[in-house]
Parts: structure tokens; sequence; C-alpha cells
């Protein structure tokens, strides 16, 4: 296929990577932690991790997990923030020969428990303020041991044991648990510490994450990313971003600003692990959502990229203190997970000094795909193919279509997953034979090769870069005693780009909005639960009897 997006790179950006210069995403790894020994790696709560400390503490860690008996390969889950040992558990998972399950610390238990068992994981590295979860449905997992950490563990003596009493039994923030098996994180470090940390053959082919993303069947699926695949992304990432990282003003170590959860895609790629092939800083922030805590962070440091959601950016640009921090050494300000939106891009503009450069991918992509080269306005696409990357607009059969017409996106490149965990039926339908991924969205190329998303294929609902799956909130509500049918569409929001609107007929007419809202709650992580439900008499529905959640949709926009 003709890439006619090459003529549109910037210069000195080369059409490909070489992602072969590393054996795994170990080798990259460890060449980082020779190569930046003596820099900082991350900070979080003012304290300082080097690369060494990295290198270090992830093989006391690994060498305790590869004690535990697990074969290669075997399934590890972490259920944490941004704190300093979600890199540390990460990276003594690989360096062990095993795979990352990363899992949201904020979900229910309905949700752990089917992540763990779909992914078969054998051990959890879990923060204690979530502990809780995990007790109520352990019992029904493979899980063997647990690795309990708490917020202080690693940020020294006096100041860790008053971070986790406050913690603990100030903000009230860690609620009892009882997990009689399991060992505390500096224990299983103290314990590693006396052992050795065997090296593991590990190829391009082995799994290095399994990263869950939501399906149309309602059921999460993991996404299989290679050590090929995430090697091939980190590379493709910093390729692209060179040009603007290494202008003037240079500096030696780049400063990232790490507020998206590691647990995300965007955020393991673009903060985490580029962070560590380069050499960077992560500024770690726990909770994004306190935008005070947050700009008294930033203020400590100069830095240098800012990758966040759209949500994110106009929360911190609409704070009146965000103006006072000195935006002299940003360079890189990327935008995904949801559109960029351009009174939101604007205003950043105008105080920051800095385009939102959008980009585009997914869970099955590593996650970038697409992004904007430097530019000076705002473009209202989701740019150009990375390095390495080919983009296909496709017809329903799986054709490419002719330059400027609307199909679905189909992706190929080495950064595309290996395929869905234990489902080749699911893998089958979003594959084409000449492996091209298709990611649901609709999408516009024009004739310089830039890419404009201009619809959704998918009934998918992308709530503040998370997408979030009608089939998962309806089976979940319908099996509530007072529901006789609902269904569910994404409505737009001011904040979030789309919120979850549940339409609801009722079998007990007492049922209220509520007990309702109360019931969802409990089953759903904060972005998934509705935040609107009306009750109907009934519903839209085909004359077979399938609910047209289009025509639900289309109701609300021409409303």
């Amino acid at each position: 296929m003709e890439k006619i997006w090459l003529n549109s790179y910037p210069p000195g950006v080369p059409a490909t990577i070489d992602y072969t210069r590393y054996r795994s995403l170990v080798h990259l790894l460890e060449e980082s932690f020779q190569q930046y020994a003596s820099r900082n790696a991350y900070v979080c709560m003012d304290k300082f991790m080097t690369y060494r400390e990295l290198d270090q503490l992830s093989c006391k860690l690994g060498a305790w997990l590869q004690a535990q008996g697990l074969a290669k390969g075997a399934r590890v889950a972490v259920m944490m923030p941004n704190i300093l040992q979600y890199p540390v558990a990460m990276a003594a998972i690989l360096r062990a020969g095993y795979t990352v399950v990363n899992v949201n610390p904020l979900y229910t238990a309905r949700e752990l428990e089917h992540q763990l068992n779909d992914s078969g994981a054998e051990i959890i590295i879990i923060l204690e303020n979530f502990a809780t979860t995990l007790e109520q449905v352990i019992g029904r997992t493979r899980i063997k041991n647990v690795v309990v950490a708490s917020m202080g563990d690693l940020l020294g003596g006096l100041k860790g044991m008053i971070v986790n009493f406050v913690v603990r039994n100030v903000k009230k923030m860690v609620p009892a648990f009882s997990l009689p098996n399991a060992i505390r994180f500096p224990k299983a470090l103290s314990e590693g510490a006396g052992m050795t940390l065997k090296p593991v053959e590990l190829t391009h082919d082995d799994i290095a994450f399994l990263q869950y993303t939501g399906g149309t069947t309602g059921v999460s699926k993991g996404a299989m990313l290679t050590h090929r695949n995430v090697i091939a992304n980190v590379l493709q990432t910093e390729t692209w971003a060179k040009p603007l990282t290494e202008a003037e003003p240079r500096v030696e170590s780049l400063n990232i600003v790490c507020a998206l959860p590691l647990y995300h895609i965007f955020a393991l790629t673009a903060c985490c692990l580029f962070g560590l092939r380069t050499g960077a800083m992560n500024i770690l922030i726990p909770n994004p959502r306190d935008i005070d805590g947050f700009i008294k962070e930033l203020s400590k440091y100069k830095f240098h990229m800012l990758p966040a959601v759209n949500t994110l950016y106009n929360g911190l640009v609409n704070h009146p203190d965000f103006a006072k921090l000195d935006f002299s050494q940003l360079k890189v300000c990327n935008g995904g997970g949801m559109a960029v939106q351009k009174a939101v891009n604007d205003k950043w503009k105008k105080v920051t000094g800095q385009v939102i450069l959008e980009g585009y991918g997914l869970s099955e992509t590593s996650p970038v795909a697409t992004s904007n080269p430097p530019v000076e306005e705002f473009t209202g696409t989701i740019g150009l193919p990375v390095p390495s990357t080919e983009v296909a607009i496709l017809d329903d059969g799986g054709n490419p279509l002719p330059l400027g017409q609307a199909g679905e996106i189909g992706i190929r490149g080495p950064q595309v997953m290996a395929g869905y965990w234990n489902r080749p039926d699911e893998t089958a339908k979003v594959m084409t034979p000449d492996g091209f991924f298709k990611t649901g969205d609709i999408g516009v190329m024009d004739e310089r090769g830039f890419v404009r998303i201009v619809d959704r294929k998918k009934d998918m609902i992308l709530v503040s870069g998370f997408n979030v799956y009608p089939n998962e909130i309806e089976a979940v509500v319908a099996a509530h005693p007072g529901v006789l049918e609902c269904a569910c569409v994404g409505v737009p929001d001011e904040n979030s780009g789309e919120a979850v609107k549940l339409f609801v007929v009722r079998k007990d007419p007492a049922l209220t909005v509520d007990v309702l809202m109360n019931f969802c709650k409990e089953q759903f992580t904060a972005y998934k639960k509705p935040k609107y439900i009306e009750f109907r008499d009934q519903l839209p529905k085909t004359n077979v009897g399938k609910i047209l959640r289009r025509e639900l949709r289309d109701e609300k926009k021409a409303a």
C-alpha cells in the first residue's frame, strides 16, 4: 500500500523502527538500569528512586516471585495506583519471566473476580487500601500468594510510618481486611534479598502484559501484548517524540508528569516504559482527581512532558493556580484516550504555550498507532501513522477504501497484539487475513495521511478515556429484581466527553432511581456507573425484539 503519510513526517523522523535491537523488554530495562544508574527514575510524595535502586529492588522481588515455584509465563496481577511499588513490581514480574496483569485498583469485587479468573493469575501484588475487595473473591480464584503493599513502604523510615498512620487512621482509607496467608511487600523484598534472580530466556513472542479491555459481548478480554509489541511501541513513541524532546532548551534528563493511571496502557507506555527507555524521571501522581494537590506537586519540578486525557487537561487549565506554574521547559503535551476538544486545547495553549498533540491507540495496539507531529495549531485529527505502522480505511468486508471515503480504521504494525487471551473467536473477529486490526472506529484519511475519526462502529461509550461497554452494564443491571429490561447509551458530557445513560423498564413499580444508582455503585467502578437513569414504559426494538440503542442515542441527540 502507498504510505502517503510519510511525506508529512517531520524532518529526521524515520519511516521505520528496529525493535530487534532488544531481545526482550527485560533486555531494554536492564540496559537502562546500567546506563542511567545514578539518575532518578521516579519520584512520589517527595521520595526519589534511582535507576540503580529500581534495579536492586526489582531484582529482590523478582527472586522472591521465582521462589514461589511459578512456571515461565505465569500471570502475576498488580492492583496499585501510581506509587513507587508499581514500577518495582512491574520490572520484577518481567525479569522473573512472568506476565504482568494490570488491574484497575478501583474495580468492584465482581470485576476483580472476572479478571483474576480469566487471566489465571496465581499471585497478586496489591495496595492494602483495596485488599478488602480481594478478600471477597480470593476463595473463588487461582491466587496462591498475595503481596500486600502499604502507601509508605518505600518512602523511608519515619516518613513511611507517618504516611501509613495518616492513610490508615486519619483518612481512614484502608478498610478492614483479612488475608491470613498474605506477605507484606517489605518482607517479600527482604526474603528476596537472600535469593538469586535467575535469568530467564525470553523472546519477542513471550507475553509481557495481559491488558484487559472491554468486549462487544460485555466480558472484558485480555489483549496479549508480547515483548515485541511493547518494545516496538516504546521505540515508536521515542522516535516520534524526538523532534520535541531534543528541541531547545536541551535537557539532559526529561521529567514526565505521570498522572494517568499506570494500569492503563496509555500511561504504561507513554510514561512508565518510555521514561525508563530514555533515562527520564516520572513524577508519580497517586490521585490526579485532587487537582489542588496535583498542582502543588507540579510546582516542585521543571516538567517537560505531560501526557493526559482531555478531562485532565480541562481540569488543570480551569484551576486558578495552574497558570502560576512555570511552563518554560514544557516540550510535549500528548492527548489520547478520548477526543481532545478544541476549546480545551485553545485554553491550554494560551496558558502553557503548547498545543495538545492528539494521538490515537488502543490496548490492542500497545497503544500508540497514530499521533500528530509537532504543529503550531490544533488539527482536529488523530494525526499520522507512527513509524513502522500502516493505517487502512476498510469497508465492511475488510477491503481498503479509496482516499477520502469513510470506513473502519485498520491498523497493522509490530505493536498490534498477538490476540485475545484464550479467545480465538474474538481475535478472529478483529483481525483481517492480511494482519490489520479492525478498531471499530470509523475514520477518513486525507491526502496528507492525517486521519480523522468521524464515528464509532461499536456501541462502546468513552468516559474520560476509559471504555464502557453497554452489554456489561445491561447484563448486570438486568439482574436486579426490580428491572424488567434495560439499555444504556453514551450521552455527551462536558467534563468526561461521554457519560453513561441507562434506560430502564421496571418490573417493580416501586423501584427508584436512588435504589438503582446505589446498586450500580456496588457493581461498577466509578467511570462505568450510569450518570443518568431514565424509566420508560418500553424500549425501542427491532421486529425480532433486539433493543435499538442507536434509536435511543439519536433521540438524545435530537433533544
